[in-house]
């Protein structure tokens, strides 16, 4: 079965929120407008995180930040991991001269 994400627009998300605000149920959302009873009742869920409401899961903001930092921490991994390799070449090549003492 092939993997198709469907993207929905932001201001159709907060449509069918305020639909169900005013007592339509998912179900009947779905069968009319197309995104599944469940990814409606995702959307309702996370409207309410978002206004302070919500069953304590991480808002957009909250969210957003998150991946954020993510990314963050991913790139600083990387380079730290380039920058120890590099120590570790110059070591190398630098390593204990041969030269002789003058006698």
């Amino acid at each position: 079965m092939a993997d198709k994400t469907v993207r929905y627009a932001p201001e159709f998300r907060r449509q069918m929120v305020a639909l169900v605000g005013t007592g339509r149920t998912p179900a009947s959302l779905s069968k009319e407008f197309g995104p599944s009873a469940w990814t409606i009742g995702l959307w309702v869920k996370q409207a309410q995180r978002d206004a302070g409401s919500g069953d304590g899961g991480l808002t957009s903001a909250e969210r957003e930040e998150l991946q954020r930092l993510r990314r963050e921490n991913r790139r600083l991994k990387e380079e730290r991991d380039i920058l120890s390799k590099a120590a570790a070449w110059v070591a190398t090549e630098n390593g204990p001269s041969k030269r002789s003492s003058g006698s």
